[in-house]
């Protein structure tokens, strides 16, 4: 049998700790838990997982300065945990670049299913790359995909993406100039029991869009058409 995924969990709460981690390695996952952002940072930072689940609300370092620290250093994919009535922070923290949220309280079997997800959309399966015809590198002017090694670089240079901005961009990049209205998107990056709304598409279209002017402040090629959609411009 192969051995499958790393995940790290994040939580202060020793039960969510137990009864995740139970439930994950159940299913094959090698899991290491972490009960503060701190200890998390340091262990990731020596040896990185494959896959992080982050509660927001923890004790000297909380779910959201976890994942900027992270994002400085790796795309590993992250899925928070939250409450109820943090709307506003699961907003935030797909803005982030979170890739999915769960909001407490939640079953195993859900955790299981998201995770299994968010591994499929980033290409792992049982640590294995997945081979897939979208593993093709995909190249349109200075854009260069690489679903495969997850890479993306522009006019040669390296810009780093989290899994859902992957998608999203590679959906718009594979047709140039054809409209993807945000429904298409959600599709091509979220599973069918994930739902997000279109202030979630348009936050992570504006974090593709400033990540790029970072390395070219004359990038343009992801075009707005108002009420109806997103487009790669042609060449």
């Amino acid at each position: 049998m192969k051995e499958k995924s790393t995940i790290a969990l994040v939580d202060d709460e020793r039960n969510i700790l137990s009864s995740l981690r139970m439930a994950l390695e159940a299913e094959g996952y090698k899991v290491r838990t972490y009960n503060d952002g701190v200890s998390a940072l340091e262990a990731l930072s020596e040896d990185p997982a494959d896959l992080g689940i982050f509660d927001i609300k923890m004790p000297r370092m909380d779910g959201m300065e976890l994942l900027r620290r992270v994002r400085q250093q790796s795309d590993m994919p992250v899925i928070f945990l939250t409450s109820k009535d943090e709307e506003i922070d699961e907003l935030f923290g797909l803005k982030m670049g979170a890739d999915d949220y769960i909001a407490k309280p939640f079953s195993q079997r859900l955790v299981v299913e998201r995770v299994k997800a968010v591994l499929r959309r980033f290409g792992v399966k049982d640590g294995q790359q997945t081979p897939t015809e979208a593993a093709k590198v995909l190249e349109r002017g200075k854009l260069k995909l690489d679903p495969e090694r997850h890479t993306c670089h522009w006019d040669n240079r390296s810009v780093t993406l989290t899994v859902t901005e992957f998608l999203i961009l590679q959906a718009l990049a594979a047709r140039p100039g054809v409209v993807k209205t945000r429904d298409a998107l959600m599709d091509a990056a979220y599973d069918d029991q994930v739902y997000v709304d279109d202030r979630t598409i348009d936050s992570h279209i504006k974090r593709l869009r400033k990540k790029f002017k970072q390395v070219d402040e004359e990038f343009d090629v992801i075009e707005t058409l108002y009420g109806v959609g997103y487009r790669f411009k042609e060449a």
